[in-house]
């Protein structure tokens, strides 16, 4: 992607970045709802810029995640649907946001990261521990709300676009009109990669893939901002998803999403503000037929969602109340019914209590209702941050997150491959989780330093059990939804970042430690998906100078390095009667070379090495790492305003 900036600006940016403490005072609203700047907010919370995601070059949430932040794996399940392990946390415990929004539909408990393309996308916030306060269901292990870029140029526009092994194609483009009242912003993606064959060694312990899916993808969003007047603003928005993964030639999967939205912002005081939204996702599965010419829908997942926030700020603290009004809908071949439906209701209250000029005290309070079930819950948090310097922030907080049990956990009877039927439980209790963090910062000139760490204790983890034979004599296994009674995970974060001159380097170490669940005997529960691996870490070097007007070069070198990790798999998933094996997940290594070069403030050239040491695994097992190799990357971007 292009940087949106001329020659001048990028001469600007260095100066900026040397003097702004490594942008601590980039505005951050995920946190508590309300603006805060980075350096100011009492929840920990960690930024991926807009020059960060520039110099990333990343296609997708997944690539940027993976690459930018430590504790990050995404690993594969069967058929090699994408999941996410977040410090101990999967997909269904870690709230993905675009502008505050959530997204309809799921993939073996995911949501699907290819559709959060980083065209036009102004700065990703990552919320770290227990937000289900202010978020509710979902958010027990954090929230990533990804902030669409907001154009303040008339009229710019950029396009760029990436070349790649496996006949890998992007394109990108953005357009961004801004005229008196009227703001546009037009983004639009497509990328696309080949099938491909990979080969693992001899006598793998466990089942191995030789085939890696491609897919073909497009994102379009159309963004519409009218400023009624100062204290009025009006945003619409609308969003189309596709992509389509080959697994079958004869019967390829499509996905698509459809989304729309209307907010207003009114500003009705000095000291109050309002603001409603209505917010529609539709997420769809389907299955190409092209024999019979038919494109058969196999899932469907609807959301239209209305909420009501209201801001007073009492002379410094401030005090927010909202409220969400949700309607689910679920359309899924794989139920005992093939639709079931759900009303849910929340209402939350927060109060930012600025103390004195060292301390700031925050507290929330939600309760949400789920109609099926009749499923009620609060959740309470309580962050805390104190300044003994201005160099320093400490930050010590407290947060429940909860999980209700989604439609399908419930209410699934399905055959999966021949494998076993996946039985849901429509008696699931939700999840309820504790999380205690303590995080100090340090920031002064050229330098920010930070430290962290955290505990986390679930009870009634929702998970699929122990496989068993129905007791009516049937051959068939069943999988069941359960809960899991006891999961713990802890661990602890460490970052540096510096800047010197035209050089900035980061490097980040995460730890974690789970505690898995036991079954009757006290063996740890079979997963499907890989554990957390203990140790993981980022580093990133970045030469960045304009040497005139018309010429500037950046050269960044990045890797992240996993260690090793152990995972009690079944030796064949179609046969369990061949019983259950330590599979070894190795340590290992991945670094990326880019080269970037601006040529006359509007043409921007890149050369990317992924996989530098060009990392292959031994076992293409179904949570290895999806690589074959070295991968050459060449783009091209222009810059018109």
């Amino acid at each position: 992607m292009l940087l949106a900036a001329s020659g001048v600006e990028a001469q600007k940016f260095v100066h900026d970045f040397d003097h702004d403490t490594l942008a601590l005072q980039q505005v951050v609203v995920t946190g508590t709802r309300t603006p805060k700047s980075l350096a100011n907010t009492p929840v920990p919370t960690s930024l991926i810029t807009h020059q960060e995601i520039e110099r990333a070059d990343a296609t997708d949430i997944q690539a940027l995640l993976q690459q930018e932040m430590p504790g990050v794996e995404f690993s594969y399940a069967m058929n090699q649907q994408t999941h996410l392990n977040l410090s101990g946390f999967g997909g269904q415990g870690i709230l993905f946001l675009v502008d505050g929004e959530r997204l309809a539909g799921e993939t073996m408990d995911d949501v699907d990261f290819s559709r959060l393309v980083m065209t036009g996308i102004e700065r990703v916030e990552i919320v770290k521990g227990a937000a289900s306060a202010l978020y509710g269901s979902n958010a027990g292990g954090g929230v990533v709300n990804i902030i669409t870029r907001q154009g303040r140029q008339p009229w710019h526009i950029t396009a760029d676009t990436q070349w790649s092994r496996h006949n890998g194609q992007r394109y990108n483009l953005v357009n961004d009109i801004n005229q008196k009242q009227w703001h546009n912003n037009l983004s639009a993606s497509w990328s696309s990669v080949d099938n491909f064959t990979v080969n693992s060694g001899a006598n793998p312990v466990t089942r191995v893939f030789s085939e890696v899916y491609g897919n073909r993808t497009l994102n379009v969003k159309e963004r519409l901002t009218f400023d009624a007047s100062d204290q009025l603003k009006l945003i619409g928005r609308m969003g189309y998803f596709f992509r389509q993964v080959p697994r079958s030639p004869s019967e390829p999967e499509r996905y698509r999403d459809y989304s729309a939205g209307l907010k207003g912002n009114w500003l009705m005081s000095d000291a109050d503000q309002l603001e409603i939204s209505y917010a529609f996702d539709q997420y769809d599965k389907s299955v190409k037929q092209k024999a019979l010419g038919l494109d058969v829908r196999t899932y469907s997942n609807v959301q239209n969602s209305v909420r009501a926030l209201y801001n007073h700020d009492f002379a410094g603290d401030m005090l927010t109340i909202g409220g969400d009004v949700m309607h689910d809908y679920l359309m899924n071949t794989k139920l005992t019914d093939r639709t079931r439906t759900q009303n849910t209701f929340d209402a939350f209250v927060q109060y930012d209590w600025n103390l004195s000029s060292q301390w700031e005290v925050v507290g929330a309070l939600r309760y949400d209702f789920f109609s099926d079930g009749h499923l009620s819950r609060v959740t309470p948090k309580l962050s805390a941050r104190y300044q003994p310097d201005r160099h320093l922030n400490l930050r010590l907080g407290y947060g429940m997150g909860f999980r209700a049990p989604t439609l399908k956990e419930k209410y699934s009877e399905f055959d999966m491959s021949g494998i076993w039927i996946v039985e849901g439980s429509k008696n699931l209790r939700p999840e309820s989780s504790h999380n205690l963090n303590l995080s100090a910062e340090y920031a002064h000139g050229r330098y920010n330093m930070m430290v962290m760490g955290y505990y986390n204790q679930v009870r009634n983890k929702i998970s699929t059990g122990v496989p068993y034979y129905a007791s009516d004599g049937s051959k068939q296994l069943r999988l069941p939804y359960n809960n899991l009674e006891h999961y713990s995970v802890y661990g602890a974060e460490a970052s540096a970042h510096a800047r010197w001159q035209s050089v900035s380097a980061k490097i980040a170490y995460a730890y974690t430690c789970e505690h898995l669940p036991k079954d009757g005997n006290g063996n740890t529960i079979n997963n499907q998906y890989i554990p957390a691996r203990p140790h993981s870490l980022t580093a990133e070097v970045t030469y960045d100078h304009a040497f005139s007007a018309d010429y500037r070069l950046s050269v960044t070198l990045n890797g992240r390095w996993l260690s090793t990790v152990d995972n009690e798999e079944y030796r064949d998933y179609y046969d369990i009667s061949k019983g259950t094996a330590t599979v070894c997940y190795p340590a290992y290594s991945l670094w990326r070379l880019s080269v970037q070069q601006w040529l006359w403030q509007r043409l921007k050239l890149t050369v990317t090495l992924d996989n530098l040491l060009n990392y292959k695994p031994k076992y293409y097992y179904l949570n290895a790492p999806i690589t074959d190799g070295t991968n050459l990357k060449v783009g091209i971007g222009i810059d018109l305003n």
